[in-house]
């Protein structure tokens, strides 16, 4: 079907029948040894706990190749970014920020009170967190798209500290780039951070007493952000000392296409998540083997005028991207469903009814016009999404990742009454009756106790 240049193998599932397990391992899957990452930068997160910002200093001269010359970036350093900001770059970060604030601010929770017994009621109470430290990479590309994605919903969240972390970059002085700079100013952050890597995560984490500039860096009471794989297993170690939104591996994308779909489209966004790393994942499930075999003379025709051709063949035709060919959508569903992929597009005919019947991927995109590009950029959705299968369990960055659900209790002495039975009932069948005596005390007839303010009245003065 395909020539021995294809650049996607193919893994044919037709005919086939596999248990979830047999279906998940079949599947192609970028191969990410996090926890050999954990050995590899446990001595860096443990020297940033115990030396703070001469360790993160030492780190980044190692790792990146330079010594910045402030931890902090000085405050005339973010102004001067954004004043020398391409006008048309603002824009654009002006139009990102919009819209995912639009879309943010409608997640929002309000508190919800429930009346359980007349006079007992339980109030779920969202409440921001008060520190954040947000993670932007800087590694094959700069990203000030993240800047957006990390700060707008923790300000929508109403957090009260924001602090950025992003790595210093040799050919700007020690500085971060200049455009995650002016993100941060467009955007009203003041803290940010020229650190990157394993040494930026454990000192947002851990904190330090002092950066070099005389004053300490508070630590955070969350880390979020995407980063390569020694970004996911700093989080990993300081996962309990604080918060983390998630282990992000390489960026994935899988499409979901019959044989209706737009081969030059397709193609196209292959390419697209290709171009960020050759770890990066891109996976075809179809039942057309026409379209499989059309979508492989686009990626002919597409891929050599690629800036980044070299990393883009690499990870398309590395063993964590391929095509699954199935027998029809409804077999196409269950693979994407076990795949469970970052970014899920779906090019089918009723692409609508197909997408609500999709439940694991970070962020769904429905119709031929719906690219994983726009997403991460202008759509208004977050693209910090679970990767490697972790969409089963976890959900992509948003305002409700900054917010705690607080439990606010409330019950009169009727309602207590009303509830006085089953409390006491299981206090005695787990064998904590002082749990129930609890209960019990409040319906105790106490003798009148004597008055303090009585008896100081009718002592001689």
């Amino acid at each position: 079907m395909s020539s021995p240049a294809a650049f996607l193998a193919v893994t044919d599932l037709r005919g086939r029948r596999l248990a979830p397990a047999e279906l998940e391992a079949a599947l192609p899957r970028a191969e990410l040894d996090v926890e050999a990452a954990v050995q590899a930068v446990r001595p860096v997160v443990e020297d940033v706990a115990a030396r703070g910002a001469a360790a993160v200093l030492e780190a980044s001269e190692r790792f990146d190749g330079v010594r910045p010359p402030h931890l902090r970036v000085p405050p005339a350093e973010l102004r001067r970014a954004l004043d020398e900001l391409d006008p048309a770059v603002r824009e654009a970060l002006e139009t990102s920020a919009e819209r995912v604030r639009a879309v943010d601010s409608a997640h929002t929770r309000p508190s919800d009170a429930v009346q359980v017994v007349p006079g007992g009621t339980v109030t779920q109470r969202w409440v921001p967190m008060r520190r954040v430290g947000l993670y932007v990479p800087g590694g094959r590309a700069v990203l000030p798209s993240s800047v957006v994605m990390n700060v707008v919903p923790a300000q929508v969240a109403g957090v009260e500290q924001i602090v950025v972390a992003s790595p210093p970059q040799q050919e700007h002085g020690g500085l971060p780039h200049p455009t995650i700079l002016a993100a941060c100013a467009l955007l009203g952050v003041d803290e940010l951070i020229a650190a990157g890597g394993a040494q930026a995560i454990a000192l947002l984490a851990h904190g330090a007493e002092d950066l070099g500039d005389g004053a300490g860096l508070e630590r955070v009471d969350l880390v979020t952000g995407p980063g390569n794989v020694y970004v996911a297993a700093a989080k990993r170690l300081v996962r309990g000392v604080v918060g983390i939104d998630a282990e992000a591996g390489p960026t994935e994308i899988a499409i979901l296409a019959d044989g209706q779909a737009e081969a030059a489209f397709v193609a196209a966004d292959l390419i697209s998540q290709a171009e960020h790393d050759p770890l990066a994942a891109s996976v075809l499930v179809t039942d057309a083997a026409d379209l499989v075999e059309a979508v492989e003379r686009e990626l002919a025709a597409q891929v050599p005028q690629a800036p980044h051709r070299e990393r883009i063949e690499q990870a398309l035709r590395g063993p964590q991207s391929g095509v699954v060919l199935v027998d029809d959508v409804e077999q196409g569903l269950a693979v994407v469903n076990a795949y469970g992929a970052e970014h899920l597009e779906i090019q089918t005919a009723e692409a609508e009814d197909v997408a609500a019947r999709v439940t694991n991927a970070g962020a769904v995109f429905v119709g031929p016009y719906s690219p994983v590009s726009l997403g991460d950029y202008a759509a208004g959705s977050n693209h910090v999404l679970p990767t490697g299968g972790t969409s089963r369990f976890s959900s992509g960055l948003g305002v409700q990742t900054f917010l705690r659900g607080i439990h606010e209790i409330r019950y009169d002495k009727t309602a207590l009454e009303a509830s006085r039975g089953a409390a006491t009932v299981l206090a005695a069948a787990e064998g904590l009756p002082s749990h129930g005596r609890a209960v019990d005390v409040r319906f105790d007839k106490h003798p009148a106790r004597p008055s303090s303010r009585k008896a100081s009245l009718s002592t001689p003065i």
